[in-house]
């Protein structure tokens, strides 16, 4: 409602203002323009599994269409037929378990192995010197041509089977690791200077917890890697493993129980990496990311 005030002397009609226009009353503000927004949207509800599901329903579609040779790719109704056989009435529960021995054992030498190297090349410059040039060489011989001399020194057991793990580990978790070390803010080192924070504190309060985005990210892969070096030494005149039952159905063109095997290193693997990413949120609550 506008209000017309008229002058008692003059007579002259004072005209309404932004002050008195009513509902609309704006004064003191300043229209501020819509912020856009340069992240992420929002995280889409079970947005992981969506690629999964449509993969599995065109698998589930050209079986059904007779697209696929089933002798080459098997339907994934008899995939989930052949597990359960094999879980029930087969050795599928023996090789996993197995399988999980050899690699637990080689993630726990490796991430041990190379966390002390990285946190020794990363916090010492004689460290530096010693270690990291050894590493670097080691990095670029792959970690699976190792295995004729491997073979040769060790023989074909379980050690030679747990150290290539470990190999191939110690290395996915040293690089990002002894990056993040070496990269801590100068800033946040003059800053500690000037308040004559001592250098153990020093290390425990700035360097240690700044490296652990790198640790996380080595640790992720690391454990894809170990994986990966599982199904190759099991491959290599093993006697048990799901490697070795892979291999087995290979030569017999079960293409089934190899899908078999592929699912369970899926699940181990995806089940692994979703459990450090839970734990990395929570140890590194303090940073905040596109994701957060």
């Amino acid at each position: 409602m506008t209000t017309v005030t008229t002058g008692s002397r003059s007579g002259t009609t004072i005209a309404p203002t932004a002050s008195t226009t009513g509902a609309g009353d704006t004064t003191g503000f300043v229209t501020r323009p819509r912020r856009r927004q340069l992240g992420r949207r929002r995280e889409v509800p079970f947005g992981k599994l969506l690629g999964v599901a449509l993969l599995l329903a065109f698998w589930s579609l050209g079986a059904y269409l007779g697209w696929f040779d089933p002798r080459k790719l098997s339907a994934p109704w008899t995939i989930v037929s052949t597990g359960w056989d094999l879980l029930v009435d087969g050795p599928l529960i023996d090789n996993t378990l197995i399988s999980l021995r050899r690699a637990g054992l080689g993630i726990v030498f490796g991430l041990a192995l190379g966390t002390a190297l990285a946190v020794l090349a990363g916090l010492s410059r004689l460290g530096e010197a010693t270690v990291d040039g050894l590493v670097q060489l080691k990095r670029s011989i792959p970690t699976l041509g190792l295995i004729p001399l491997l073979i040769l020194w060790l023989g074909i057991g379980e050690g030679f089977k747990v150290i290539i793990i470990t190999l191939g580990v110690l290395v996915s978790i040293y690089v990002p690791t002894h990056s993040a070390l070496i990269g801590i803010d100068r800033r946040l080192v003059e800053l500690s200077e000037m308040q004559n924070v001592s250098r153990p504190a020093f290390i425990r309060n700035v360097v240690l917890p700044g490296s652990l985005p790198g640790w996380f990210l080595g640790l992720r892969l690391a454990v894809t890697g170990a994986w990966l070096s599982l199904i190759v030494v099991e491959s290599v005149n093993a006697t048990d493993g799901l490697g070795k039952m892979m291999q087995n159905a290979q030569y017999y063109g079960q293409s089934d129980v190899i899908m078999v095997g592929l699912l369970v290193y899926a699940v181990f693997g995806l089940t692994a990496d979703s459990l450090i990413r839970i734990a990395e949120r929570k140890v590194l609550s303090w940073r905040q990311s596109l994701v957060d």
